[in-house]
């Protein structure tokens, strides 16, 4: 079988990050195969096949956890990218990826940096019971606001948290999270804690919807729904700049997340959003 390449995306200072493994040359893999790779690597995967169906982009990726395919997937995206550059595939520049959200832009630099369309946002607080319950956590470990469906490529379950301990104290009962999702209409459950609105700085956990595993180390496209959340609500002081999210304090793999807004040139309004991070490989 067709052997991948693992790498960690989202890294903090050379470590943590969320694993991912990559096939650079999926062209002559079956679905069956692809998803039987992502099951034995037992992280979410990337696989880079031909575009001669898809002219309107450089590459084609698709993308698999142990148990489904999935439309989009932010770690594996920039990690290629990365990968496909340090084995002399690319070089520096902007490219574009079709995938099963929709044309992905790239930018590949000092950094590998990807493009999400602003969030979309759904009122949840009707699960707010279920969302406690699941979570192990009471009503005070809530900050001030609405629980809200906000999506990108894929829809996140954001849950405010009153501080970063209590977000990294908790306990779900990890069995019922798949239900819990399946009835929110979301792929994860997205807990989130301001350390510093003027710093721009956020700690945040994923619980993702029957991926084969309880928790992520770091999520691009849920980060990329936080802060879209966080622009609509005037949190974010300098779109530009944007914020930086930390996940996976909790598993001991502390990762970073970076997302920033950029604006329509010919109208000025804020019209999508990039999210990068630190790659590397074992």
């Amino acid at each position: 079988m067709t052997a991948f390449e693992l790498a960690h995306v989202f890294c903090h200072n050379g470590a943590g990050g969320n694993p991912t493994g990559l096939v650079l040359d999926a062209g002559a893999l079956s679905t069956d195969e692809m998803q039987a790779l992502a099951r034995q690597c037992g992280h979410e995967s990337g696989f880079v096949l031909s575009t001669a169906a898809h002219g309107e982009a450089d590459f084609r990726f698709r993308y698999f956890v142990p148990r489904h395919e999935m439309e989009m997937c932010g770690h594996a995206t920039v990690g290629a990218l990365w990968l496909l550059r340090e084995r002399g595939r690319i070089a520096d520049g902007v490219y574009r990826i079709a995938t099963l959200s929709g044309i992905v832009t790239g930018a590949v630099g000092a950094r590998v940096e990807i493009t999400q369309p602003l969030g979309e946002f759904s009122n949840a607080d009707r699960f707010r019971g279920a969302i406690l319950d699941v979570l192990g956590i009471g009503p005070a470990a809530l900050a001030v606001g609405a629980i809200e469906n906000a999506r990108t490529s894929r829809t996140k379950t954001l849950v405010p948290m009153a501080s970063a301990e209590t977000l990294h104290a908790m306990t779900p009962d990890f069995a019922r999270v798949e239900q819990l999702c399946t009835a929110l209409g979301s792929t994860g459950l997205y807990p989130y804690a301001v350390v510093s609105t003027d710093q721009g700085l956020f700690e945040a956990r994923q619980f993702p919807r029957g991926s084969g595993y309880p928790e992520d180390a770091a999520t691009g496209i849920a980060a990329t729904a936080l802060a879209s959340a966080l622009l609509k609500g005037g949190r974010i002081t300098d779109p530009a700049a944007g914020i930086t999210i930390y996940q996976g304090r909790a598993m001991g793999a502390l990762s970073e997340i970076r997302v920033r807004f950029a604006r329509d040139e010919r109208t000025g309004a804020i019209a999508q959003c990039w999210v990068s991070g630190a790659v590397r490989t074992e």
